[in-house]
């Protein structure tokens, strides 16, 4: 096993507000290694896009790392100054978020973005920057990127617009790719090749990739493990196939259960009782408690870390005892 590239270790993420201070992530831990696309998914509210954007150090205030510590490559960046952390993201962290028109100006031509991104973060001329800048419109499947590249984004279409925020994610090769649901505004033929281009970059690269999504469609086709958010907190984390095809934790069970099959004979859906708690009112004990068909009087009152389920790890205490995890 080589070492991980990214580890993020206890983090906690605050927003102190007038009526006190709400803990948004609470003591999430999880390692990606260099060529490794980890899944995060959950409910809306989950706490997968803040985790993100903990990383990548683009919290909004009042939002605050209160505590833990996310490492990368060994080095510790979650208390660097500003300008520190804007020097590290784009040149080892890539980030690519869910509207792409959010990440590229409009005024400014896909070339003349691609460039400032590679001259700011690689040491290279304009002449070399352009010809970097082709080739990775190249690599992410942009037809005539040599014309392209100096048209607005207005004139391209979604899924193109796409694959030019991932060449801009890509452009000063960063050893981590934060994608904050990357296929959510995409129809489902432009889902699979943004999907097919992320694990072939990935490997080729040798990137580790943090996915977020709520589609556990794109979980099962793109990453190697994934882990399950509620609440601010993971509720089961493992390999892909173990944590949908063999769920320890109720939560889990209930989102896999919720999954269209084309194999089950089933003439409704399975559904999760009740909806995520509020930041203010997260019930004692495991948060899940109030919607687990399974809970009893120990998950009321206390609350359970992860522990070995099988191949996965799971907090909850139906699981305790149940082996190493792999």
């Amino acid at each position: 096993m080589s070492s991980p590239l990214l580890e993020v270790r206890n983090l906690r993420v605050e927003f102190p507000t007038r009526r006190g201070t709400l803990l948004a992530l609470d003591d999430i831990s999880f390692e990606i290694a260099p060529g490794e696309i980890l899944g995060v998914v959950g409910e809306s509210g989950a706490g997968k896009s803040l985790t993100g954007a903990a990383i990548i150090g683009l919290l909004e205030p009042p939002g605050r790392i209160a505590g833990g510590q996310i490492l990368l490559e060994g080095e510790r960046i979650d208390h660097l100054p500003p300008d520190k952390m804007r020097a590290i993201r784009g040149r080892r962290i890539g980030a690519i978020f869910q509207d792409p028109l959010t990440s590229l100006n409009p005024l400014y031509t896909i070339g003349r973005q691609l460039i400032e991104t590679i001259q700011t973060h690689l040491p290279v001329g304009a002449d070399e920057a352009r010809r970097r800048a082709i080739a990775l419109l190249q690599s992410t499947g942009i037809p005539a990127a040599e014309q392209r590249i100096d048209q607005y984004p207005h004139q391209f279409s979604g899924g193109m617009r796409q694959r030019v925020v991932i060449a801009l994610a890509l452009a000063a090769e960063p050893k981590l790719i934060v994608a904050d649901e990357p296929t959510t505004a995409l129809d489902v033929s432009i889902q699979a090749q943004i999907i097919s281009l992320l694990k072939r970059l990935c490997k080729e690269q040798g990137a580790a990739v943090m996915l977020v999504t709520h589609d556990m469609g794109v979980i099962a086709e793109t990453c190697d493990r994934v882990a399950v958010l509620y609440a601010g907190r993971v509720a089961e984390i493992g390999p892909v196939a173990d944590v949908i095809h063999r769920p320890s934790h109720p939560y889990t069970v209930g989102l896999m259960g919720s999954i269209p099959s084309m194999e089950a004979d089933r003439e409704r859906l399975l559904q999760i009782e009740g909806a995520m708690p509020r930041l203010n009112a997260i019930p004692q004990g495991c948060a899940f408690n109030p919607r687990c068909p399974r809970a009893g009087e120990r998950c009321r009152h206390e609350r359970p870390d992860l522990m070995p389920a099988g191949a996965t790890r799971a907090a909850c205490w139906l699981v305790e005892g149940q082996g190493v995890a792999a």
